[in-house]
């Protein structure tokens, strides 16, 4: 079989180590009549073995020439392939034609990945859970808590839908070509729906006010949040006025959340 050349534009970085290829598999824990979707299967190394143990795996993937190698493997009988962005893809849709809540999995290019795992929260009420490759950078933001480096409102986000689990340490030298950066394989959850931690009345506005925060990091809250919550709101929802972003909780931003939604002061800023 003709030799693929990774594409730079897509950010491809295929996994080559068969004993990280068995933990993930393993992680992921594939059954029969689960609905599976692989991000971008690359170049087959979890498509294969997982098409080993269930009778059908849906596949999105972009770069066409991947899909066509795949027509050549024994296995592709067992694939329902989308010749489409990940960013794009319509997952409600496969929802609602399968009637069960649906598994994502996969090595996500680095390019797409914090976009995608956004995009996928707009639908996390379809969402069994989630397997992915990514970055350590972005995993270490995604499970970061209060008071560290990492944590900021992609934390917070993530925290808001998902209980995350760090599964596995992955090094450069596992993928072809090699990246410049060390990987993580994280699980990302989203909680029983009689169990949730936080609760905001809408996620948008928790949003924009973390977003508002963390663009000015540096400034203490009574700075970067000003221009909404006086120094003494901030007192009276118990929230320390003189910290800086990074260290306050998701309970306390879904408090400032909950306060301008019920003093409808977000309707002047979303």
């Amino acid at each position: 079989m003709k030799k693929h050349i990774p594409l730079k534009k897509f950010s491809q970085n295929f996994l080559i180590d068969s004993n990280i290829i068995k933990k993930i598999i393993e992680f992921i824990n594939p059954k029969l009549n689960e609905t599976l979707v692989e991000i971008g299967p690359g170049l087959a190394a979890l498509t294969r073995p997982i098409c080993h143990l269930i009778n059908e795996l849906i596949i999105v993937e972009i770069d066409y020439s991947l899909l066509e190698r795949l027509k050549k493997f024994s296995f592709y009988s067992k694939l329902v392939v989308f010749h489409q962005d990940a960013l794009t893809f319509d997952y409600l849709e496969l929802f609602n034609k399968k009637n069960q809540l649906i598994r994502v999995f996969g090595n996500l290019p680095y390019n797409i990945s914090t976009s995608l795992i956004l995009y996928l929260f707009q639908k996390i009420q379809i969402i069994k859970d989630m397997n992915f490759m990514l970055q350590k950078e972005v995993a270490e933001r995604l499970i970061a808590s209060p008071g560290s480096k990492s944590y900021g409102r992609l934390s917070i986000i993530a925290q808001y839908y998902c209980n995350m689990t760090k599964l596995l340490n992955v090094s450069p030298k596992c993928f072809r070509p090699v990246p410049q950066v060390d990987s993580i394989f994280i699980n990302l959850t989203p909680y029983a729906t009689n169990y949730y931690p936080y609760f905001t009345h809408d996620v948008r506005v928790l949003s924009y006010i973390t977003n508002l925060a963390f663009q000015k990091r540096r400034k203490i809250l009574r700075h970067s949040l000003g221009q909404i919550f006086s120094e003494k709101v901030l007192i009276t929802l118990d929230i320390n006025p003189r910290l800086r972003p990074e260290n306050i909780s998701i309970l306390q931003y879904c408090k400032l959340s909950n306060y301008m939604i019920e003093n409808n002061i977000y309707q002047n800023y979303i």
